[in-house]
C-alpha cells in the first residue's frame, strides 16, 4: 500500500521583513548561498510518511514550523528544497474562512465553495440541508456571508469542508474557536470521519485533543523534525523539552 503522504528533505525559508531584495546574480546561486541576511528556514531536512488511515498530531512550540508543514502538504506553501507527494485528495481545515466571498450570500457561498473543492451540483444539493443544520444557519441562507459573526463563518466553513469525500483531512487549530458546543459536534464529525478510514493530519496546542486523535507525533524543534514517535511520548519530550527552558 502506497503512503498517503510522503515528505523527503523538505525545507523553505522566509524573509523576516519584506524589504529585502534578490539580486540577480542570486537566482542563478545555490540553495545554501541564496540566504540572505534577514532570511531564516522555517523547516529544514525534514522527512517522513504517513499511511492511509494514520492520525499524526504535529507538536511544537509557535514559530517552530507546524502550520508551515500543514501548508507545504495541502499545497498552498511550494518547498524551497525537498518535495511532498501527497496521494489522494485533501479537506483542508485550515484557514478555514479563506475563500468565501462576503458580498455572495450563505446559499451561494455553500455551492462555490463546495464545487470548487470538487463536489457535484448533484452532491451538493443532497447534502446541503446536512451542511446548513451543522453549521446551524437555518433562517440565515440568504443572507450576505460578511453579515455574518465570527462563530457563524467558522461553523459554515467547516460544515461544508468536513462534508467532503477527500481521504486525507488537514487540520490546524480549528478546535479552538466556536462554542463548547460546537466543539463538541466538531469533535464528534472528526471521530465520524477517522472511523470511516480517513487519514488525519493534525496541528494542535492542546494535548487533550492530540492525545483524543492521534496516534503518532511529529515533534518539530527549531524547524527539524526532533522526534517521529507515539503520540504519548513525542508529548512527554514535547512538555519534559518545554519545562526545561
Amino acid at each position: 500500500m502506497s503512503a498517503a503522504i510522503e515528505v523527503q528533505d523538505l525545507g523553505v525559508h522566509f524573509r523576516r521583513n519584506r524589504r529585502g531584495r534578490r539580486s540577480f546574480k542570486d537566482l542563478f546561486a545555490g540553495a545554501s548561498r541564496r540566504s540572505r541576511p534577514g532570511e531564516f528556514w522555517a523547516l529544514r531536512n525534514v522527512s517522513f510518511s504517513v499511511q492511509p488511515g494514520e492520525s499524526i498530531g504535529v507538536v511544537g512550540r509557535n514559530g517552530q514550523g507546524k502550520s508551515t508543514l500543514l501548508r507545504l502538504v495541502a499545497g498552498v506553501l511550494l518547498p524551497d528544497e525537498g518535495g511532498v507527494e501527497v496521494h489522494g485528495g485533501v479537506a483542508p481545515l485550515i484557514e478555514l474562512t479563506g475563500g468565501f466571498v462576503g458580498d455572495l450570500t450563505v446559499r451561494e457561498n455553500v455551492r462555490m465553495t463546495a464545487g470548487l473543492h470538487g463536489m457535484s451540483r448533484a452532491e451538493i444539493a443532497s447534502r446541503y440541508d446536512e451542511i446548513i443544520g451543522f453549521a446551524e444557519l437555518e433562517g440565515f441562507e440568504d443572507t450576505p456571508y460578511k453579515h455574518l459573526s465570527n462563530g457563524m463563518k467558522v461553523r459554515l466553513a467547516f460544515s461544508v469542508v468536513s462534508q467532503l469525500d477527500e481521504p486525507i483531512l488537514l487540520v490546524d487549530e480549528v478546535l479552538a474557536v466556536g462554542d463548547k458546543a460546537f466543539r463538541d459536534k466538531c469533535y464528534t464529525r472528526i471521530d465520524e470521519l477517522l472511523a470511516d478510514g480517513r487519514t488525519l493530519f493534525f496541528v494542535s496546542h492542546n494535548e487533550r485533543d492530540l492525545r483524543r486523535f492521534c496516534t503518532r507525533g511529529l515533534y518539530l524543534d527549531k524547524g527539524v523534525l526532533a522526534m517521529d514517535a507515539p503520540i504519548a511520548d513525542v508529548l512527554d519530550r514535547y512538555n519534559a523539552d518545554y519545562n526545561t527552558h
